[in-house]
């Protein structure tokens, strides 16, 4: 039998009091994702253990050979990016560049170069990636030529486009 985890079940940074209180990194627990032999990272969600329900703050490993998503960019979501530890690849819009261990990139919104990360070495890497949660953001994945809704949990073919009017009656 499932159970259902509500959020406020949750493990998280909050005290007796209800307040969120300062906690260690090593406090909030390693979850992990992989999607065929080239996608995939582990992460710790900072904010949320923290009480952010705005602001989204991970802690990111990215093992060698692996990217961490496809290739995106988003419509009303800013995302920002800390080197940590180790290097990356980071593809950005036609360019690649060599990222090491301090170097910061901000990803702004509605920025129409897709970007993606890739661990090039024989090491991990380890980042912050800090970003808006925004419910009604519209994301393009351009090597898919596919769009995502996030507010309907839908994605959509980029190509398959319609005038306004296409499809109503005259």
């Amino acid at each position: 039998m499932s159970q259902d985890i509500s959020e406020k079940s949750k493990p998280s940074s909050i005290n007796a009091e209800g307040i969120y209180a300062p906690f260690s990194v090593e406090d909030v627990t390693w979850e992990e994702y992989s999607h065929g032999q080239h996608f995939g990272s582990r992460f710790r969600q900072l904010g949320e253990f923290g009480g952010c329900s705005h602001v989204g703050v991970c802690m990111e490993e990215l093992a060698p050979g692996m990217q961490a998503c496809p290739n995106h960019y988003h419509h009303l979501e800013e995302e920002q990016l800390y080197l940590l530890e180790g290097s990356l690849s980071l593809r950005l819009g036609e360019k690649t560049y060599l990222m090491t261990a301090g170097d910061y990139v901000v990803f702004p919104a509605g920025q129409k170069a897709g970007h993606s990360l890739f661990n090039h070495t024989d090491a991990p890497c380890r980042y912050l990636i800090i970003g808006e949660r925004n419910k009604h953001d519209v994301i393009v994945y351009p090597d898919a030529n596919r769009v995502s809704v996030r507010l309907t949990g839908e994605g959509y073919n980029k190509a398959a486009t319609m005038e306004y009017w296409e499809g109503e009656k005259e």
